[in-house]
């Protein structure tokens, strides 16, 4: 056996010797000599020392013993301990015990969830009245969104340390990452009410706006399924617009961290852009059309998806289209209005580092716009003018070819022509049907 072993060395099955230090040398040497005389049935002349540590093993007895003992031999078994020693030193810096540096704060998380639960979520809480504003949704909407992360995302729920101590509650977290969102307040801000550090806040923000990605995005961020196709082309059959699938346009969030600019394309414009556009069969002053479009302003461009305004409209009936079309091409502005007032975080600088985080928190607080709008059930008003009749549109289920199509589509997509006949035919048709 060499001077120094990691392994346990159990003597008469009652002492574990070991060398735990460079220091303790001197004092563990006289227990160990006196033991090495004892007889395996004689009681231990000294309690057992509470100095050793399991990871070393006695030093050689031949070399403690011998007469031949030498300053050289006990020089080398002197280094090889330093060396142990600043190694074990170094170990339990990297590995155990806290940061050096680190100062510990007792937040008194668990006081915090409790004040945070009688404010809000009690039977009788303090703030009911103040619920809806503060979070900009109901409750129980809040708290389908916290069950949905919590049973997503581990990180959400509450846990204990190692010696007990509860950790932050998922009502904690969740609130830490919606009072970003719809306050746009610093994450150190939230500290001294819901008891939670600042980088805690940050990368409960980040898992938070993931986890809502990933639970509700399937459902409030998809694409138009037939039956979303046939509502809106209804309501733009009803305002005097047929084929219309909507309104399209772009919202700044600027990037305060990054000199240089960021867009990321809208999934519309990009499917539009790959040839692609949803099929459907619609008639406007006597020329049939495949295709539907979307109202758009003057920086997009003259492809037949897309109906843009008229600069300076001459005449009557071009003054009457262009005032339409800008009237409800205004819904998508007030759209990104409401959003922006819901979550101020995207109507100020961004603030952090890397474009993924801006993307989800993008998509997130869409989502949950859009979850909101259907809570309060503003999705089933499609009366705009008052009739109360939705004419029948017909969706085509014709399945599209793999290429030849492709390339046929995508040149009439581009089409300037299209998109001039286009819109002089919705001229005509909001001139026959409101103008006169």
């Amino acid at each position: 056996m060499g001077l120094m072993s990691s392994r346990r060395i159990l003597a008469d099955d009652r002492y574990e010797f070991s060398v735990p230090s460079l220091s303790q040398w001197s004092m563990s040497l006289i227990p160990r000599i006196l033991h090495s005389t004892q007889t395996p049935n004689q009681p231990p002349r000294y309690p057992t020392q509470q100095w050793y540590s399991p990871q070393y093993a006695p030093p050689r007895e031949d070399i403690l013993h011998s007469d031949e003992n030498s300053d050289d031999e006990w020089d080398m078994l002197l280094a090889e301990t330093k060396i142990e020693e600043e190694s074990r030193s170094k170990r339990r810096n990297k590995h155990r015990g806290s940061v050096p540096g680190h100062r510990i704060i007792r937040r008194g998380r668990v006081k915090g969830h409790e004040k945070l639960y009688h404010d809000y979520f009690a039977p009788n809480c303090v703030y009911d009245a103040f619920f809806q504003r503060r979070f900009q949704m109901g409750r129980p909407l809040f708290l389908q969104i916290v069950n949905g992360v919590e049973q997503y995302d581990p990180y959400f729920v509450q846990t204990t340390d190692a010696i007990g101590n509860l950790g932050l509650s998922s009502l904690q977290k969740v609130t830490a990452a919606f009072r970003i969102l719809t306050y746009g307040t610093p994450a150190d801000s939230l500290d001294e009410y819901v008891r939670i550090g600042e980088s805690t806040a940050i990368e409960s923000l980040r898992r938070f706006v993931q986890a809502v990605i990933a639970v509700f995005g399937d459902e409030y961020l998809r694409p138009p399924n037939n039956n979303d196709i046939a509502r809106l082309l209804a309501i733009g059959e009803q305002r005097g617009f047929p084929g219309m699938l909507g309104s399209i346009d772009c919202m700044h969030w600027k990037w305060k961290n990054c000199p240089t600019a960021w867009q990321e394309r809208s999934p519309v414009c990009a499917t539009l852009t790959e040839g692609r556009a949803p099929l459907i069969n619609y008639r406007i002053n006597g020329h049939d059309y495949t295709m539907g479009y979307y109202l758009a302003d003057g920086i997009y461009p003259n492809w037949s998806t897309f109906v843009k305004t008229i600069p300076c409209p001459q005449g009557l009936k071009r003054k009457h289209y262009a005032a339409a079309q800008e009237s409800i091409r205004k819904d998508v502005e007030r759209a990104f209005g409401v959003l922006q007032a819901r979550f101020a975080i995207v109507r100020g600088p961004a603030r952090f580092w890397d474009e993924e985080t801006l993307a989800y928190i993008m998509k997130a607080c869409i989502i949950m716009h859009n979850m909101i709008i259907e809570d309060e059930g503003a999705t089933n008003d499609n009366d705009f003018d008052g009739s109360g009749e939705n004419p029948i549109v017909q969706v085509s289920h014709v399945h599209t070819p793999e290429f030849v199509d492709f390339i046929q589509t995508h040149h009439q997509i581009r089409s300037n022509a299209s998109h001039s006949q286009l819109q002089y035919d919705l001229i005509e048709h909001l001139w026959q049907r409101y103008g006169q």
